[in-house]
């Protein structure tokens, strides 16, 4: 039996996240993991860790001010950068994680948002989210600080999202 653990990111994670990462062939710096640490010490976020068996198994963000400007102007706190090590997948972390996650926004707002890719690579977090409840947020497709338009081409990488709310 699996014992899975949520816990607030601390200082001596970064680097085991990052190389638990860079063991399944993804590039994810240790700098962005201090980042994220530092921020949240500044209340601008915050960051949980799953582990299953003391075994680190994946994070979530939670921004309290997001750049994205139907959240920030409706002060909407953003879910963000969400992943479970793929070994892990299927085993009720990522629910885990959006609970607690969900749990922590609710205390303060009564919404929280999310985006995702629009791409394959993001199937399995697109119907997750659906099932939890979120759904668009009507704006469209968006990319690097803009909507995208009728007959607009675009690039379809990991920048190319979705936006998502949920009442809590």
């Amino acid at each position: 039996m699996n014992l899975i653990a949520i816990r607030s990111m601390n200082e001596n994670d970064h680097l085991n996240i990052s190389n638990a990462f860079a063991n399944q062939g993804w590039h994810k710096p240790a700098e962005l993991y201090e980042k994220y640490v530092n921020e949240q010490a500044a209340g601008l976020r915050a960051s949980l860790v799953a582990e299953t068996n003391g075994q680190f198994a994946g994070y979530v963000n939670i921004v309290w001010q997001s750049d994205y400007l139907y959240f920030k102007e409706r002060c909407i706190p953003e879910i963000q950068d969400f992943n479970v090590l793929i070994k892990y997948r299927r085993l009720g972390i990522g629910t885990l994680l959006m609970d607690k996650a969900e749990e922590i926004i609710g205390k303060d707002s009564e919404l929280a948002g999310i985006g995702v890719g629009l791409f394959s690579d993001y199937g399995a977090a697109q119907s997750m989210y659906v099932q939890r409840g979120y759904i668009p947020d009507g704006r469209g497709i968006y990319r690097n600080g803009e909507y995208l338009r009728y007959g607009q081409q675009t690039i379809v990488d990991d920048d190319l999202n979705l936006y998502f709310v949920k009442k809590l």
